[in-house]
């Protein structure tokens, strides 16, 4: 199958852990109905996006926020891409988590974020992820009927040895919950996503939470869809609401043969090593 329906939901986030899985699965419900194949969440959804929070919204794998998405994905048959949760294991450390599931409610991949958002941007906000989150350490791509698909959170993304390795490991799409605030997403975010588009040749997908002008972080939103061209699709507003792309994976096929970057790397110069 080389079309595939994915549905970007923008959802506000609320202090309320459970009325925030209840937004999801509403948006969940709604997008499926109109014939997703994939749904994705924005970055940190349960919980508003301050370090503090993390580790009292943290939970085992297998706990209540993993069994709902699990639960959201089978009673649709959509593949969903949890946006990310805090998540704690058995040493206590917290790590910034996504899992996707299938359509049969099974996990499929978990990718811990790798690069932890420790910044203090002149003129910006601070923020340090690092005072309560641990890094994670693998690079994730997970398969799918309609071809492999890679998946990082945020800050990742900034690294482009990232994109480029899930590229070699097969990725035609790389998706990204984040939530970019004020100061990095009118700078970086189009930027960001149509950069890496390009270089790796994939439809870039970027889900962010939407903005509100109250919170104690106040995300960018501007949820966003880019070719392998580097055309942007479809971009979002700062409002919540949902949309559901078509992505052609031929288009990926064609975009490589005619302009063959990867094979034309010099690796007898550089390479990336996978381990």
């Amino acid at each position: 199958m080389s079309k595939i329906k994915i549905a970007l939901i923008q959802m506000h986030i609320e202090e309320d852990k459970h009325k925030n899985l209840e937004t999801a699965n509403k948006f969940i419900k709604k997008v499926a109905s109109e014939g997703c194949d994939l749904a994705i969440l924005p970055e940190m959804f349960t919980t508003p996006y301050k370090t503090e929070n993390f580790p009292l919204y943290a939970e085992f794998e297998g706990d209540k926020s993993f069994n709902t998405l699990s639960n959201m994905a089978k009673e649709n048959s959509i593949y969903l891409v949890g946006g990310s949760i805090p998540e704690k294991d058995e040493k206590n450390l917290i790590y910034n988590t996504s899992y996707v599931f299938d359509r049969n409610g099974q996990k499929i991949a978990k990718h811990r974020k790798v690069h932890l958002f420790d910044i203090d941007v002149e003129d910006g906000q601070c923020f340090k992820e690092s005072d309560t989150l641990t890094a994670g350490n693998k690079i994730t791509v997970f398969d799918t009927e309609f071809g492999k698909i890679g998946l990082c959170i945020c800050f990742d993304f900034r690294f482009p040895e990232l994109g480029r390795l899930m590229a070699q490991m097969g990725a035609q799409i790389i998706i990204v919950p984040a939530a970019f605030n004020m100061t990095t997403g009118p700078a970086h975010w189009d930027l960001m996503f149509r950069s890496r588009a390009v270089d790796n040749q994939v439809y870039t997908v970027g889900c962010a939470p939407s903005r509100d002008v109250n919170g104690c972080y106040i995300s960018y939103g501007n949820s966003i869809v880019v070719s392998p061209w580097g055309d942007i699709i479809y971009k979002m507003d700062e409002k919540e609401g949902y949309k559901i792309i078509e992505l052609d994976l031929d288009y990926v096929k064609k975009i490589r043969k005619e302009l063959p970057l990867m094979s034309a790397r010099r690796l007898d110069l550089y390479e990336l090593n996978e381990k």
